[in-house]
Order: structure tokens, then sequence, then C-alpha cells
């Protein structure tokens, strides 16, 4: 089960396939975060990004259902996004730890590491992620009935103009959100960019051989950029807990060192990033796509192989 479309076959019956296995590998996590929240919540929720990355894809071929689906799995997401993040900010003091080995060897980021495991217990533990999990579970059950629903146009030319436009439409975005990064620098649009980042490269997934240059090399570089960017996230979301009135982290003298630390880190993360994501999102993405839609038309006009297996059988 590849995600990855075949463009030997007929577009609906490639999405639907692929959405199916997204949600129904969701399904599986989430019934596994009931044991091991930790593993089981990341995984369902990069599964929910690999959905709506599709979604996105293939938005302008049936707008109706894809909006409907991408924010019923946006809900989804937000559901598991508290006990998630928890274990992602322990995360992130580890990475601090690591990346400062002597600033941070007399156990100055000890007590915040002991308040966020609290913290993560907190939401691991309660009745709270039972119900979030039983709520997401019904949600994704329900979106698989639907999958049948959808409806894209098959002819290649048409086809061809959808895949196109959805993964313009995510160039566009990253393009917006990196010079907004660059001239504002707010945390809001290094998440953006971010997102589309990470949308991007599982389009370069599912678009596979139809986009028009070797994708190779352009995903391991989108993938870096989109770590980078995840990180980057996770100290912008620690800082904003360092800064809050109620101190979640712990009084000043528990925090001072990773006040330090956390604005080490993040002016050379975004140092990094902007510099990767001009490369990659600097052109123009009209340009960028109007190969992908030819190449594209080409290939999903090619007929199918023929299958020797299936003419022997009969």
């Amino acid at each position: 089960m590849s995600f990855r479309i075949d463009p030997r076959l007929p577009l609906t019956g490639e999405v639907r396939r692929i959405l199916a296995a997204e949600i129904g590998k969701a399904l599986q996590h989430l019934d596994a975060a009931r044991s091991r929240p930790e593993q089981g919540l990341h995984k369902c929720r990069k599964r929910l990004k690999s959905a709506r990355a599709l979604l996105r894809l293939v938005h302008s071929g049936d707008e109706t259902f894809c909006t409907t689906e991408n924010q019923c799995y946006r809900n989804v997401a937000a559901l598991l996004a508290a006990p998630r993040e928890a274990t992602a900010l322990i995360e992130t003091l580890d990475r601090l730890a690591a990346a400062f080995p002597k600033e941070s060897a007399d156990g100055g980021l000890d007590a915040v590491r002991d308040r966020l495991v609290a913290r993560q217990h907190d939401l691991h533990e309660g009745a709270g992620l039972e119900a979030a999990i039983g709520a997401a579970t019904a949600a994704c059950e329900d979106g698989m009935k639907r999958i049948e629903s959808l409806a894209l146009p098959d002819q290649p030319e048409q086809a061809a103009d959808v895949l196109a436009e959805g993964a313009r439409v995510t160039l566009r975005r990253a393009k917006k959100a990196l010079d907004k990064a660059s001239a504002r620098g707010e945390a809001n649009d290094f998440h953006d960019l971010r997102k589309a980042a990470k949308t991007h490269g599982m389009h370069l997934s599912l678009l596979g051989r139809l986009w028009p240059t070797p994708i190779k090399a352009r995903r391991k570089a989108v993938d870096e950029l989109g770590e980078r960017l995840g990180e980057l996230h996770d100290l912008f979301v620690m800082r904003a807990l360092l800064e809050a009135d109620d101190e979640p982290l712990g009084p000043h003298e528990d925090t001072k060192l990773l006040g330090k630390l956390l604005k080490r880190s993040e002016k050379s993360l975004r140092k990094s990033c902007l510099a990767e994501a001009a490369e990659l999102f600097g052109d123009s993405p009209k340009r960028s796509t109007r190969k992908l839609a030819r190449k594209a038309r080409d290939d999903l006009a090619s007929p199918a192989p023929h299958d020797e297996t299936n003419a022997s059988a009969g």
C-alpha cells in the first residue's frame, strides 16, 4: 500500500486507497496510544498530517469533500495535541542539554525537566486522554465511511490540473510564509513555513515520478528543513511557557539557564531555517509547477501495462 499516486490508475480510486490506508493506520496508532501514549499519539498525528496533505493536493477536484475531511482530521489532531506536546517538550529540553553539555552539566535544567515530566504524567494518565482517544477514534471511523463519496476528475488532463494546482497552492503558501518569516520573524510565520514544508514533502512522495525533476535530493532537503523547523517550533512553545505569568516551568531561579539556552539555540535555528527555505521555496510557485502540469498530463494519459498475472489466471 504505497503512499504514492499511480498515474496509470484513475485518480479517484488512488486517492480513496491512500486516504483509507492513512486513516486506517491512524486508528491502529490510536489503539496503541492507550498503552503507549508517547509513541502512539505521535504516529497517529503523523498519519493525520499525511491524510490532510493528500486532501490539500486534490482539493480543487472535490472542494466540498476535501474541505470537510480536512477540518475533521484537523479537529482530531487538536484533540491529541496537548498530550503529544507534553512529550515533545521533554525531548526539546533533552536536545538543549545535549547541545550545551558544559552549561547544563551542573543540573541547571533538572528542576524544569521534573516539572515537564510531571506535566506529561498528568496528561497521559488522566481520564482526559482516554476521552480524547475515544473521540478521535470515533471521528476517524466516521471518516473511513465517507471516503467512498469522494469523486475526482479521472480524465488525464483534468486530473493533471488538479494535482498541479494542489502542489502550486502549497508552494505559494511556503513562499508567503518564507517572506513573512524573513521580514518579521514571528513564531507564527515559522510555524506556517513548517506546515507548508511538511505538506510539500508529502506531495513529493504522493506525486513520485510525476514531479518534473528528480525528487530524491529535494525530498531529503525538505525533510531536513521540516525537522529543523519542528525543533524551532518546540523552542517557541517552550519560551511561551517560560514567559507565562503563572510560571508553569518554575520560578526564575530554576529557569534562568533554560532562558539563556533557548535564546542561543533559537538564534541559530532561525538563521539555518531561513537559508534552507530560501533555497527550496525562493522560486515562483507558478513556474515551479508549470512543468509538473505538462508532465502529469503525459504520464496520466499513458495506458496501464498489460497485467500478465490476471491474463494468465483467466
